[in-house]
């Protein structure tokens, strides 16, 4: 799998492959910049929902496209981390760059700790 692109009113998501290594990392930065540029974007969503794997040169290419948006006054955020890519956010610092979306089982966690019903 390959990544793939949505653009929508100055948002864009980025469908993350299974595995974000060197070959991917390279054309996701590459078709992303090319892509924020083009179409003047303020908001970057990572979907990590297939992904597997990420290791450096992926987390490069994060912190990357966090400071691009930066001087644009954009953002960013992931979603959909498994535990694996969790713990490399945490790991690596990302997570005090990119806001991390809760998970759909966080979120009911989170409301029901505060007496909210589902």
């Amino acid at each position: 799998m390959e990544c793939s692109y949505q653009l929508k009113d100055g948002c864009m998501r980025i469908s993350m492959p299974r595995e974000v290594d060197h070959h991917y990392a390279e054309q996701l930065r590459r078709e992303a910049d090319l892509l924020i540029g083009a179409y003047h974007i303020r908001k970057l969503i990572f979907d990590f929902s297939g992904t597997e794997f990420m290791d450096s040169s992926g987390i490069g290419v994060l912190i990357g496209r966090c400071k691009n948006m930066g001087y644009s006054g954009g953002e960013v955020s992931a979603e959909h981390l498994n535990e694996r890519l969790k713990k490399i956010f945490a790991v690596s610092g990302l997570h005090k760059m990119i806001q991390v979306a809760p998970d759909a089982k966080e979120e009911n966690t989170e409301k029901n700790s505060k007496g909210e019903r589902k």
